[in-house]
């Protein structure tokens, strides 16, 4: 009888087993697939969005620089409308990015470090901030000194941050959220990462 119930105990517990593997399995799938499934969720809580506020943009997903981002786009007509999406300094993007991020949060059980644009809001910011960090590093190149810059939000600062290792240079951020800043160092790259936590 003892032999009987030990194997049945064995058979239970490698089916147990088994069944945990099977069901932990779709989490630790590749990077790329999980960053798509979280660029899928995003999309669909996206579209609702839209249906919600009667405006018109098509959704494209993609992955940049190991995270899933999602911009919402339009044609020239529709641009206007989607500024609502913006917001004036780019604050209603910022929401909406970290309302994005929590929806994926919630079904997937991680924290995402998603991306979202609108209107092509952050493509044009980019371009613009990569041009400030060249004016920048050529400035602390010339005066030898550390040069503070206006305090600005997480993406922008690792748009700077990586515009000022391209020019060779290192930068930090320094202060408190929402006063967080980019200081550009007249520190040339030796080697390692660049910039910080941004």
């Amino acid at each position: 009888m003892n032999g009987t119930t030990d194997a049945v105990e064995e058979t239970s517990v490698a089916e147990t087993e088994a069944s945990a593997a099977t069901e932990e399995a779709p989490k630790r799938g590749s990077a790329k697939s999980r960053l798509e499934e979280e660029g899928d969720i995003a999309a669909d809580y996206l579209e609702e969005l839209l249906d919600i506020t009667d405006l018109d943009g098509d959704i494209d997903i993609d992955i940049e620089n190991g995270r899933a981002s999602v911009a919402i786009v339009a044609d020239e007509a529709g641009t206007p409308a989607l500024e609502k999406l913006v917001g004036a300094s780019g604050d209603v993007l910022e929401a909406l990015q970290e309302l994005t991020r929590l929806a994926v949060q919630a079904q997937t059980g991680d924290r995402t470090r998603l991306m979202l644009d609108v209107a092509g809001h952050r493509l044009t910011k980019r371009g613009a901030l990569v041009r400030l960090a060249g004016e920048v590093v050529a400035r602390v190149r010339a005066s030898g000194a550390a040069e503070r810059l206006e305090p600005m939000p997480a993406f922008e600062r690792k748009v700077v941050h990586d515009a000022v290792a391209a020019a060779g240079l290192l930068s930090e951020s320094e202060g408190e959220e929402p006063r967080r800043r980019v200081v550009v160092l007249p520190t040339v790259i030796e080697s390692g990462p660049q910039g910080d936590d941004d």
